[in-house]
C-alpha cells in the first residue's frame, strides 16, 4: 500500500479493499521498521492515528467523508497541533505542547486524514539540508550518507521512503522544493496568502508559506484542496476563490509557452543541464513551446534574501525568552541572565548566526544600507517575474545545483550552504507559486525540476506537471531498500 498514490489509496479505500485503521498500521509499522535509519519522524502519534482511522472508517461506512477521508498524513512539526509537541526542531520548544491545531491541520482533520505524526526539520526552518535539527540529522532514502534537503527534510524523506503518503512542509526560500528535488518527490510552494499561516510557527513572515510533499502533481493537487482558501485568523491570508485543481489536471499542453531562464542555465552543471533537456524534449512533444527568456535581477536573490529573511528571523524569534513557554535555563541570577543563557542554550548555531545578522542589519545607521536596499532588490526581482509572464505561461529551470550532497559536506560552510537554494529564493521574494518534480537521476541520486507560474495558477502548474508525469514515471521510483 505504500507503493500507491493518494489517489489509489483513496479509491482503495472507498472500494471497501482495505479499511482506514488497515492503512495507517501499514504505515506506522513502516515507520517502526525504516524510521531508525532515516529519522525523519520526531514524534509518532500512534494512538491518534489508529483512533482518528476508526473515526474515519465510520464515516465511509455510512456513505460519508471526503475524497480523502481515511487517507494518512504527517506534518512538518513547525505546525501547531493541539497537545501534541510542536518542537520546531529546536531545543527551545522540546517541551512544548500545542494549546491549539494550526489551520492546515484543522483542515486535514476536518477532512477525516489521520495524523500519523510530526516530522523533523531544519531547527525553527533554517538549513537546507535538515542538519541543524535538534534531533538530529534526517538521512536520504536514497543514499543514507547524504542529506535529504532541508528544511522539510523529514516531510521529503518520509514520503519518498513510504513512511507516509503524504506531508506538508513549509517553504521560505526552497524549504519544500529543494527536498523535494533531493529525495525524488514532488513539492509545491503556493503563491504566498494561497495557504494560512495560522498556527505555522513564523521564521520570515513575509516569506514562509506551506505546501503539500506527495508523490505526483495529482497528489499534491488533491492535498492543495484540502489546504488551500481563505482564512479570517491569518493577517496574510488572501481572500480569492480556490479553483478545482483536480478538475484542470487534464488540460492540453498544445500551445502552452514555457520559459528558460537563461540565468538558470548559465549557472548549472552540464550533467544537470542534460537532465532538464531531456524533460524540456518531452514538452515539446507534448506541444509546448518553448521560449528563452531572461530574468536579469535574479542573481541578486540570495544576497537580498539573506538580508531580509535572518532580519525577520530576529523579529520573530525575540518571543523565545524563557519567560512564557519554551526552554528556560536554571536558576538564572537575574532577568538579564534568564535571557542570555536561555537564548544561548535553547537556540542552535545556525538559529543563533541568522539572529545576530538581523539584529545587525535592523540596527541604527544599518538599516538603510541592508535591510531597505534588500527590499528595493525585492521590488525588482518581482518585476522582472511580471514581465516575463507577459510573454510566457510558466517558467522551467532546475531546482537545485546538484543532486543531494553529503553528509557534513557543507556545514562549515554556511554561504556555501545557503548557494544549494541559489534557483529557489527568488520565487520567495517574488510571493509566487513553483513547485519541483523528479525529472531523472544522476549518479542515483534524484534529479528535480522547478516549474514557476504567476499568482494564484497553482492550478496551471499542477497541470504542466501532471502531464510530464503523465509520460514520465520518474516520480514512480521507490528507493533501494524501501520498496
Amino acid at each position: 500500500m505504500h507503493t500507491y498514490t493518494l489517489k489509489e489509496l483513496a479509491t482503495g479505500l472507498r472500494a471497501r479493499h482495505y479499511s482506514s485503521r488497515e492503512l495507517v498500521r501499514h504505515f506506522l509499522d513502516r515507520i517502526a521498521q525504516h524510521n531508525p535509519a532515516l529519522n525523519a519522524f520526531i514524534t509518532l502519534t500512534e494512538e491518534v492515528a489508529l483512533a482518528q482511522a476508526e473515526a474515519a472508517d465510520a464515516r465511509l461506512a455510512r456513505g460519508e467523508g471526503h475524497w480523502l477521508t481515511g487517507v494518512p498524513i504527517a506534518h512538518k512539526d513547525i505546525f501547531c497541533t493541539l497537545g501534541i509537541r510542536t518542537s520546531c526542531g529546536s531545543k527551545m520548544l522540546d517541551n512544548f505542547l500545542a494549546p491549539y491545531d494550526a489551520t492546515v491541520v484543522a483542515k486535514c482533520q476536518q477532512v477525516g486524514m489521520p495524523l500519523l505524526g510530526k516530522l523533523n526539520m531544519d531547527e525553527f526552518a533554517m538549513g537546507s539540508s535538515n542538519e541543524t535539527s535538534f534531533y538530529g540529522p534526517v538521512k536520504n532514502p536514497w543514499n543514507l550518507a547524504c542529506v535529504p534537503g532541508g528544511s522539510s527534510g523529514g516531510s521529503a524523506a518520509a514520503v519518498a521512503a513510504g513512511l507516509t503518503p503524504a506531508a506538508t512542509g513549509t517553504d521560505t526560500g526552497g524549504s519544500i522544493r529543494q527536498p523535494a528535488a533531493l529525495c525524488g518527490i514532488t513539492g509545491l510552494k503556493p503563491t504566498y496568502g494561497r495557504v494560512s499561516r495560522w498556527g505555522m510557527i513564523a521564521f520570515a513572515s513575509s516569506l514562509d508559506q506551506g505546501g503539500p510533499m506527495a508523490r505526483s502533481a495529482e497528489d499534491c493537487a488533491l492535498l492543495l484542496q484540502v489546504m488551500a482558501g481563505f482564512d479570517e485568523k491569518d493577517s496574510t491570508s488572501v481572500d480569492v476563490p480556490v479553483p478545482d485543481y483536480i478538475a484542470g489536471l487534464n488540460q492540453s499542453l498544445m500551445g502552452m509557452r514555457i520559459g528558460l531562464p537563461k540565468e538558470f542555465f548559465d549557472q548549472l552543471d552540464s550533467a544537470m543541464a542534460r537532465a532538464l533537456e531531456e524533460a524540456i524534449a518531452e514538452y515539446r512533444k507534448l506541444g509546448a513551446e518553448i521560449i528563452e527568456i531572461s530574468l536579469p535581477n535574479i542573481n541578486l536573490s540570495v544576497p537580498a534574501y539573506y538580508v531580509i529573511a535572518p532580519c525577520e528571523c530576529s523579529s520573530n524569534l525575540a518571543r523565545y525568552d524563557g519567560v512564557r513557554y519554551g526552554y528556560r535555563c536554571q536558576n538564572p541570577k537575574d532577568l538579564k541572565d534568564l535571557y542570555l543563557r536561555t537564548r544561548a542554550e535553547g537556540f542552535g548555531a545556525e538559529v543563533k548566526r541568522r539572529i545576530l545578522i538581523g539584529t545587525y542589519a535592523l540596527s541604527a545607521g544599518y538599516y538603510d544600507a541592508y535591510y531597505l536596499k534588500a527590499q528595493k532588490i525585492r521590488r525588482l526581482i518581482a518585476e522582472d517575474f511580471k514581465r516575463a509572464f507577459e510573454t510566457v505561461d510558466v517558467l522551467l529551470g532546475p531546482t537545485t545545483p546538484t543532486p543531494a550532497f553529503k553528509l557534513g559536506e557543507k556545514l562549515g560552510d554556511p554561504v556555501a550552504m545557503y548557494l544549494s537554494d541559489i534557483f529557489t529564493i527568488a520565487v520567495n521574494l517574488a510571493g509566487l507559486p513553483a513547485m519541483s518534480i523528479p525529472a531523472g537521476f544522476l549518479d542515483g541520486k534524484p534529479v528535480g525540476m522547478q516549474l514557476i507560474g504567476n499568482y494564484f495558477e497553482e492550478g496551471k502548474l499542477l497541470n504542466v506537471a501532471h502531464q510530464y508525469q503523465r509520460v514520465t514515471d520518474w516520480h514512480r521510483k521507490l528507493p533501494p531498500g524501501f520498496a
